[in-house]
């Protein structure tokens, strides 16, 4: 008999784009966009494609892991636990996890996510999951975090889902305030699966953002498009170049929107009118490299312990189960 599913999506704010595009544009010395609005519904599917290029190796480490260490994440967590997954994309890797915890008991599971397409991706995608009931959450990380954690009932643990190496986006030491936060929220005993990418040649991480067909080009070049839909502005879309570069000082790779010319560009929708010179950029996204040793540091400093670390050789990657002391 197969089990209800929920397909409900609990709909909270989701911030305010136009906000936060006129303080990146207008931020003294590096222009910048926050990575959070690369993920609409098209900048959401051109993702999607990218995890499948043969350069971009870093979704299938992340669900090679899964795949063959789901069983013992379960059997690491006793009792009824609560699934909250923050940025669950498609939710294709979490379908381990989930079969895995669905064979043992019925399983509540959150995923949480600013965007409603992502959202609807996960549903679509994971809907055939017996003994899986489904609630997206439309919230930042930590909002919807503090939902999931308000509808605990007594003895129900909360296993955190944070893959794919999303931690690596935040910059260096606001990856571990981040994690302390999420600490805050939880209780002795709850537990946090963190992916997370590791170093690897310089070259072969330029080539993962940069894909030699575009398709990561058209990712970021995307980011534009969707203020010029959203927000009424008229950024002329072959006036830029997607550049990917790798910062040393923080040993992580950087997308930018690089500026083909002098040019003023007007965004009605959030009250801006924004001039870049020649050569340019806005910055889009990082993604820190992280050495095995600084991920047990990093979780030993937000009040974590690294109960299992699991390591793919193919294309160096971590998931570790970090449990809340």
């Amino acid at each position: 008999m197969r089990g209800m599913l929920s397909k409900s999506i609990v709909s909270g704010a989701v911030g305010d784009f136009a906000t936060d595009v006129r303080r990146g544009l207008t931020k003294v010395g590096q222009k910048e966009l926050p990575s959070k609005y690369l993920y609409d519904e098209i900048g959401s599917k051109l993702f999607e494609v990218i995890s499948e290029l043969p350069e971009y190796g870093l979704t299938r480490a992340d669900e090679r892991l899964l795949r063959a260490h789901s069983a013992e994440v379960v059997g690491r967590i006793p009792g009824e636990v609560i699934l909250c997954e923050l940025g669950s994309g498609s939710g294709r890797k979490t379908r381990w996890i989930l079969e895995a915890f669905s064979r043992r008991r019925h399983t509540y599971y959150y995923p949480i996510e600013i965007s409603p397409a992502a959202l609807n991706i996960c549903r679509r995608e994971l809907a055939d999951i017996e003994s899986v009931e489904i609630v997206g959450l439309e919230r930042e990380y930590l909002d919807g975090l503090l939902e999931v954690a308000a509808r605990r009932q007594a003895g129900q643990r909360i296993l955190v889902l944070f893959l794919g190496s999303t931690i690596g986006n935040f910059s260096p030491s606001a990856d571990v305030q981040f994690l302390k936060e999420i600490r805050t929220i939880l209780q002795e005993g709850d537990s946090l699966l963190l992916g997370t990418d590791l170093e690897k040649p310089v070259p072969q991480l330029i080539g993962a953002y940069d894909d030699p067909i575009g398709v990561s080009a058209a990712f970021n070049l995307n980011l534009l498009a969707r203020i010029n839909r959203e927000l009424k502005g008229e950024f002329v879309l072959s006036r830029f170049e997607h550049l990917a570069r790798f910062n040393t000082a923080t040993r992580s790779i950087e997308m930018h929107l690089v500026s083909k010319q002098e040019q003023v560009v007007r965004i009605p929708g959030a009250g801006l009118t924004v001039a870049l010179e020649l050569g340019e950029t806005i910055w889009t996204e990082s993604s820190r490299k992280y050495a095995v040793s600084e991920v047990l540091q990093m979780a030993s400093a937000a009040s974590f312990r690294c109960e299992v670390q699991w390591l793919d050789q193919e294309w160096p990657f971590a998931e570790s189960l970090l449990k809340a002391e």
